[in-house]
């Protein structure tokens, strides 16, 4: 059978619905979605276009398709922006006659635009939206239907202007009583930036999902350039560089690979922040809906935390166990009654919830919500398949709290010492002062925050799977470990952690990223959070007093195991700054103990 346009239209059953509860949204190593994601969605599209009802579906997707059929009317405009650049969309129009809210939702960055989430637009329809998706511009596959025209501009003014001409179109069509915007990874931002530039002021609602709040820092921070992220998605765009970007941005992304002009890499990145528009919103009273992981690769969670911090609006942040599109991304994408563990459906049904209330006024219970929800890290209970990977039988432990700050209540310092007999440095409750130890820089080590696919590792945590280490194992020429002994009734992590020491290098800049891990009895460890630092500008043999926030963390480490710090110089999600094969030297001075505070709640 074939869809209108001549395509083959995938055979979707029961297995197709199963890989994407189980497996989620997203394939191998990239931001572009599963085949069976892709599978669900073109079935989707082809059977709510199909009036004879000749596209055989499972039954809750049929049912799910006669439902919206019956009362809304499904169209694929193109709407022209301010500058004549047109963008793909699709829209579901309800037709009752009575008033509804639109929910706006701009396509995540991928090479097929809205395409991937019909499941979740048709979702909307049937509590009572009308749907407008469409494609930013640039993005998609050159002959692909959900392909929108010009260049990406990255979530820039013309990305802003394109929001407002779209908000136009859906009070022509749709005449609606109130708009809301939905958006997911490059849509969140998006979303976010449009309700804060819209001359009308006419965005009621904002929910942005595995999302920025400071590009400039999502990509670089620390003086570190997050390298694999930008390459991912340059990668992922439907085209090449010089196809999709145009010359300026094409130039920042050069500047930005290449590790020149770094400031004007920060200028662009932060025009690009709704950080930077917290105030607009503030005044503008938006409520806005966040969301992010501890272990995102993309966008990571402390610059997300400190933007929602800056809001004064109704708001609300759920971090979750994973990665960039882990949590949401089978609720968008195709998740229906027979979920593998409960708790899988929760990220979904927190959005459209935030949405009831603040565009269709439901009187449910968002009101009474705790503005921050934390998932504690891997404190789900699973049980091992045949193949030796695990699944969730009961979900992992959320706590509400009334702000972030209120997430962290005290703190613990862990001091730093020289090698012991085992070759390792022990974190001690005193400080130490006077000793030094070396690595050889340059190496990748088993120390390594994902594996090599981007993204995949904490995908694995979402699921019940997360990666395993062998601190053993860890190459101490490359890399310096210090730990705890096991610690009685173990600690409750909680905020972000900062690590503080002296550096000295042989080279004139050194890269150093921090790993935190909890290690078991038997020696195994799973990661808690990193962050990479980078110091230019060093003489050789001269010490630079250096410390630095890591990621944060919900973490619960058991009774009797150990906290480690493993500090390395290269991990493959960033640039490394440096020599390889110099000498790098981390000390603790008088004045300047070597510390790590661990944060507690």
């Amino acid at each position: 059978m074939t869809s209108a346009s001549g395509d083959p239209i995938p055979s979707i059953n029961e297995a197709t619905l199963t890989d994407i509860a189980t497996n989620g949204a997203w394939a191998v190593g990239g931001l572009t979605p599963s085949p069976a994601a892709l599978d669900v969605s073109g079935a989707l599209l082809a059977a709510v276009q199909d009036s004879a009802g000749s596209v055989d579906l499972p039954a809750e997707l049929a049912d799910l398709v006669a439902a919206v059929r019956q009362r809304a009317t499904i169209g694929l405009p193109r709407i022209a922006a301010s500058d004549g650049v047109h963008l793909s969309a699709l829209s579901i129009k309800l037709n009752d006659g009575g008033e509804h809210p639109v929910v706006i939702v701009p396509a995540g960055w991928n090479p097929y635009g809205w395409l991937p989430f019909l499941f979740a637009y048709l979702s909307l329809a049937q509590r009572g939206y009308h749907v407008l998706a469409y494609t930013p511009r640039g993005l998609g596959t050159p002959g692909l239907l959900s392909t929108s025209e010009g260049f990406i501009d990255v979530a820039g003014p013309q990305d802003w202007a394109d929001g407002q001409s779209v908000i136009d179109h859906a009070q022509a069509e749709f005449a609606p009583s109130a708009v809301g915007f939905l958006g997911e990874s490059y849509g969140s931002g998006i979303s976010q930036l449009v309700a804060a530039h819209d001359p009308g002021n006419r965005v009621a609602a904002v929910v942005a999902l595995s999302t920025w709040g400071n590009l400039a820092t999502s990509l670089y921070a620390n003086g570190t350039r997050h390298v694999e992220a930008v390459k991912a998605l340059i990668a992922f765009t439907g085209g090449s560089l010089e196809e999709k970007f145009d010359a300026e941005s094409q130039q920042i992304l050069r500047d930005f690979l290449d590790g020149r002009n770094l400031g004007d890499v920060v200028a662009w990145g932060t025009e690009r922040s709704p950080e930077t528009y917290a105030d607009i919103t503030n005044s503008r009273g938006i409520p806005t809906f966040l969301s992010n992981t501890w272990h995102e690769s993309l966008f990571p969670a402390g610059q997300t935390i400190d933007s929602f911090a800056k809001l004064d609006v109704p708001k609300h942040l759920n971090m979750w166990i994973g990665d960039h599109g882990a949590p949401e991304g089978p609720g968008l994408s195709g998740l229906l009654g027979g979920v593998p563990f409960p708790g899988l459906r929760d990220p979904l049904q927190e959005v459209y919830a935030w949405l009831d209330h603040h565009l269709l006024g439901a009187a449910n219970d968002v009101p009474g919500w705790a503005a921050v929800n934390n998932q504690v890290m891997f404190t789900y209970q699973t049980k091992t398949l045949p193949d030796g990977t695990h699944r969730i039988t009961s979900p992992a432990r959320r706590e509400p709290r009334p702000s972030w700050e209120d997430v962290t209540t005290g703190a613990e310092n862990w001091h730093l010492t020289g090698t012991g007999g085992n070759g390792d440095g022990s974190l001690t409750e005193r400080p130490t002062a006077g000793w030094t130890r070396s690595f050889t820089a340059g190496s990748l080590t088993a120390a390594t925050a994902a594996d090599d696919k981007l993204m995949q590792t904490g995908q694995k945590e979402w699921f019940g799977n997360p990666k395993t280490y062998d601190l053993a194992k860890f190459e101490r020429p490359q890399l310096l470990v210090w730990s705890t002994d096991p610690l009685d009734g173990g600690r409750r992590i909680r905020g972000t952690a900062t690590v503080r020491l002296t550096l000295r290098s042989t080279a004139d800049a050194a890269t150093l990223v921090a790993y935190l891990f909890d290690v078991a009895p038997d020696g195994t460890a799973q990661i808690i959070t990193h962050e990479p630092y980078t110091a230019t500008g060093l003489t050789a043999q001269s010490d630079v007093a250096v410390n630095w926030l890591l990621q944060p963390a919900a973490y619960d480490l058991p009774d009797g195991n150990r906290l480690a710090l493993v500090v390395n110089s290269r991990d493959r999600l960033y640039a490394f700054t440096g020599t390889d094969g110099s000498t790098t030297t981390l000390s603790s001075s008088e004045g300047n103990e070597a510390v790590l505070e661990i944060p507690l709640g």
